[in-house]
């Protein structure tokens, strides 16, 4: 459904000012200056001509019918349009609610979902939201109008966290079934997806490129070094006996390699997929991620 037109929640209003205040004090259009229409910078939607393939172009460009009649491989070239939309996807996943440090998985999630948006209006991109929650999801159409864009997210800011132990599985996916503008950029905010992609995800990122950003906490990529203890699992909405044993670092590992293996097959260029600490600088990363994209190397490559 699309959004109505929300009261500004004091708190949901006070949040933004604070990340509108760093966009202006770090000067993130300084750092982000460059020759390249969009800082965001898709793979492009416009045809612009063929040329030969050469060593490490992308083997998708790859235009099969000149390069059958010619003989030799050739490739289409394609030019970034000059108004991207910058299409956010908030998958609203109780499990984001998890957090062993001071914020929790979903605070850095949200920020890091706004900084992107308001980035995009600052460079005059239109900037659109979708926030998917177990009960439905709320669409906010693409804009280029800041007040517009605040209104948006400070809907999303104040919008309640979603039940822990919700009534049917919520299984979101990158695969969107809603309508998608016509060569948008899509985001996506969330948790690492339950499954491996499906067949039609190849065609969809044919249509729309598409990057993935995550949160992961510390006790993510190792269990905690104390003793025993009990905390609360927001996925199962109770609280959970955590065990620090041989058994249980085993375990803890295969449970993260099966979801880093499931991480990298959405996104298996690491150009197209973010990861950010808790504990790290939402800004600072997404900034780093940003120029990564636009220097064709990624951080923390493969």
């Amino acid at each position: 459904m699309n959004a109505p037109s929300p009261v500004i929640d004091p708190r949901a209003q006070s949040a933004l000012r604070r990340l509108e205040w760093q966009l202006r004090r770090r000067s993130v259009q300084t750092l982000l200056g460059g020759a390249h229409r969009s800082v965001f910078r898709g793979r492009g939607m416009e045809f612009d001509q063929v040329v030969r393939y050469a060593y490490g172009d992308d083997i998708r460009d790859v235009d099969w019918n000149v390069t059958a009649r010619l003989g030799d491989l050739y490739r289409k070239v394609f030019v970034e349009e000059r108004e991207l939309t910058i299409w956010a996807v908030v998958s609203d996943d109780p499990a984001l609610q998890f957090g062993s440090g001071v914020a929790s998985k979903r605070e850095i999630l949200l920020q890091l979902a706004a900084l992107t948006l308001m980035l995009a209006v600052v460079n005059r991109e239109r900037a659109g939201l979708l926030h998917q929650l177990p009960d439905g999801e709320t669409r906010h159409n693409p804009t280029r109008r800041r007040a517009r864009l605040l209104s948006s997210l400070a809907a999303l800011f104040a919008a309640d966290p979603p039940d822990p132990a919700p009534r049917q599985p919520f299984r979101p996916s990158p695969l969107l079934t809603s309508p998608v503008p016509q060569g948008a950029l899509v985001v996506w905010f969330g948790e690492i997806p339950p499954g491996p992609p499906p067949p039609e995800w190849a065609a969809f990122r044919r249509r729309h490129p598409v990057v993935g950003v995550r949160v992961e906490d510390p006790w993510e990529r190792a269990p905690p070094p104390s003793a025993s203890f009990t905390a609360f699992d927001p996925a199962a909405g109770a609280l959970t006996w955590v065990e620090n044993t041989p058994a249980s670092r085993e375990a803890h590992a295969e449970w993260r390699a099966a979801r880093e293996e499931t991480w990298r097959a959405w996104w298996p260029d690491p150009l197209d997929r973010l990861v950010v600490d808790t504990a790290e600088d939402p800004l600072a990363a997404l900034v780093g991620f940003l120029r990564a994209r636009r220097s064709g190397s990624a951080r923390g490559a493969p």
